[in-house]
């Protein structure tokens, strides 16, 4: 019988270990990042863990309630003294027993996530849906008899033509002291909805109120949750932060979780809780960034993909796992913040969700809309929001299409042997001589590269940008050929490409020696990558064939990994379709921004939820053209496609390794 089988979120890395073996013990051999300076004394308390229990169907395993040992003494000292979360074990103490997947929360990673979700500079019609309203409200008068809110109400429709107002309970309590207070002149917070309606006060204020109101726009994606918190007065982002999504450790894709949903009996409820914690977690955090209080937050827009969509309202995500991926609701939601088990807001806080495209393209798809603008367009634009789920959108004034493609996780790090989240000590960028077949490297974290001598940084891994570079890289060297295969030392001419198994592995960086990593790209990573790529490409392709071209005008690059992909290292994957690399941009956190766009506009939200009806969907999920452009897209760039004017800057070798032959002839191939 083998040994337990220990899966360790978010890294993915794997590895089996004798029955006994402490959860801390088998994180660093793994190389995991698990943080612990106590010695495994049980003291420090940093290296808590959450083990899943249940089928995880994307691993393929069934973790049991006795997959680790038993709370001990030392986790009970601990918990009484200073605490520990529901569900968290201490990593030094839980001995594995059985096969068990184990997530590694945020706050116990030694090198923290890097979330490059930054925001993106962009000019804004300010129309926020909650405005400050300074008021002079009337006296009671015994021979006028009306209630202070009744007052209240005609001051607003007087004074700032706000026609109807409610109130709620907790506000209504505050609204006597106030007025007195304030000598019968307050000010109020009051959210206006853009489909009309009666105008809601969300706090009150006696006399003048001059601080800020605040508001969040939240990307919360598939891997990363990231929020900026905006001024609402001027729109401008006062602070900007991110997370983990705790969810990783209930699968790493989308299809994983509703699997997990399934399989599961309250699955869907325990995914709820810990992306509404998360989300809690992190607005608290950004309010002590910006020396807020909770009460002046007011807001907060969140888009996101149709599962975590679900998964947020609390809705169980099973019919979005089968045909038809028939949503609960596809409308924008307005609702109480609070009614999210968000407790760091304000308690009237509202909460608008942007409204989902189609069954697997989501708000932040829509989002995207709002802020790249395609329906707008002269010429026609591809916009690819890059991530575990890629949202993909083309089209211009006359039409637009859009759709999504399972591109799994691989682009962010996960599923390749040295790989890892963008944290310090990454590998981001790479370049590897065609000639010498030496690479050299960049890491996260430092500006040197790694063949300057005063280079000196922890080299830990590679991150999702540095693998799509590496891979990239491999093929102009003629390290590996279209067919994605690596060539051997006689093969390729260099030591570097060394046996692995009944393939070859290029070796990047060996730190053995020292006690550090070897960080290569097996053959195994080549598939992720070309199965990742292939199915964005896929999806790209099945727009262009519904709009009857072969071209593109222009590509945009949505998303934070998209940020951070080089163009021309893209395209010689084949990841997008051949345009001018000229034409081939950026956007940053496209999600993000139309988030922040939505949060200060209320004309903005009308116009996405009027936009998102006139945008054609196309299912890639039984469209069987798909999987015809998936397999021709596995070649590195492509099997058929010219690419003609990627050849006009790049001269791929023509080489072929699985008939033991050597690097031949060399030609331009597109």
């Amino acid at each position: 019988m083998s040994d337990p089988l220990v899966i360790f979120t978010p890294s993915g890395k794997r590895g089996r270990f004798p029955v006994g073996t402490p959860v801390l013990s088998a994180a660093r051999q793994l190389g995991v990042d698990l943080d612990s300076v106590c010695g495994g004394r049980g003291i420090c308390s940093k290296c808590q863990i959450t083990p899943g229990y249940g089928d995880f169907a994307k691993h393929g395993v069934q973790v049991a309630l006795d997959a680790l040992s038993d709370w001990n003494a030392v986790e009970q000292r601990y918990h009484d003294k200073r605490g520990l979360k529901a569900g968290r074990r201490l990593g030094c103490q839980a001995q594995v027993m059985r096969d068990v997947v184990i997530d590694v929360p945020v706050e116990s990673q030694l090198h923290k996530q890097v979330v490059r979700k930054d925001a993106t500079a962009r000019a804004v019609v300010m129309d926020p849906a909650t405005r400050l309203y300074l008021v002079e409200v009337a006296e009671p008068d015994m021979h006028e008899p009306s209630g202070d809110l009744e007052r209240l109400g005609a001051a607003l429709r007087a004074q700032w033509d706000v026609a109807d107002i409610t109130m709620g309970l907790d506000v209504l309590r505050k609204l006597q002291p106030a007025l007195r207070a304030g000598g019968w002149q307050v000010t109020v917070a009051v959210f206006s909805d853009h489909r009309g309606g009666a105008a809601q006060v969300l706090d009150i204020w006696p006399g003048l109120y001059e601080s800020a109101l605040y508001g969040l726009a939240i990307d919360l994606g598939s891997t990363t949750i990231a929020a900026h918190m905006c001024d609402l007065r001027d729109g401008q982002v006062v602070a900007s932060s991110g997370i983990m999504n705790p969810q990783i450790r209930f699968g790493e894709d989308l299809m994983s979780r509703v699997s997990y949903s399934m399989m599961n009996p309250g699955g869907d409820v325990e995914m709820t809780r810990a992306v509404r914690e998360a989300l809690d977690t992190l607005i608290a955090e950004l309010a002590i960034e910006v020396g807020a209080n909770a009460r002046q937050i007011m807001e907060t827009v969140i888009v996101c993909n149709p599962v975590m969509h679900h998964l947020l309202l609390g809705v169980d995500p099973v019919e979005l796992g089968q045909a038809p991926f028939a949503l609960a609701t596809s409308d924008a939601l307005t609702l109480a913040a609070r009614e999210l088990d968000l407790t760091a807001l304000n308690p009237s806080a509202r909460a608008y969700l942007l409204p989902c495209i189609a069954g697997h393209v989501g708000a932040d798809a829509a989002a995207v809309a709002l802020s790249e603008a395609p329906e707008q367009s002269d010429d026609l634009v591809l916009v690819v929001d890059v991530g575990t789920n890629a949202e993909i959108l083309l089209g211009d004034k006359r039409r637009v299409l859009a759709c999504s493609s399972p591109t799994g996780p691989a682009f962010e790090g996960a599923q390749i042997s040295s790989g890892q989240r963008a944290a310090p000590g990454a590998i981001e960028r790479i370049e590897i001589d065609p000639v010498t077949k030496e690479p050299r490297f960049r890491v996260i974290g430092s500006e040197l590269w790694s063949d300057d001598p005063a280079f000196d940084a922890n080299v830990t891994g590679i991150c999702g940008s540095g693998i799509i570079e590496a891979v990239a890289e491999m093929r102009m060297a003629g390290l590996v050929d279209p067919k994605g295969l690596i060539g051997s030392a006689e093969q390729t001419g260099t030591w570097r490409s060394q046996p692995e198994g009944r393939t070859h592995a290029y070796l990047i960086h060996d730190a053995t020696a020292s006690g550090g990593p070897r960080i290569t790209v097996t053959q195994g990573d080549i598939r992720a990558i070309q199965l990742a790529k292939s199915a964005l490409y896929a999806g790209a392709r099945l727009l262009m064939d519904e709009i009857g071209t072969d071209t593109v005008d222009r590509i945009v690059l949505a998303g934070a990994f998209g940020a951070h992909i080089s163009p021309k290292h893209a395209m010689v994957l084949g990841m997008i379709p051949d345009a001018h690399l000229d034409r081939v941009t950026s956007a940053g956190n496209a999600a993000g921004t139309g988030a922040r766009i939505a949060l200060c506009s209320k004309t903005a939200r009308a116009a996405i939820e009027r936009t998102v009806t006139r945008i054609h969907k196309v299912e890639t999920a039984i469209e069987p053209r798909f999987q015809e452009h998936f397999v021709a897209a596995n070649a590195l760039p492509h099997a058929t496609a010219p690419f003609p004017e990627l050849s006009r800057v790049v001269t791929l070798p023509q080489v072929s390794f699985n008939t033991g032959g050597g690097e031949g002839r060399r030609r331009k191939r597109g």
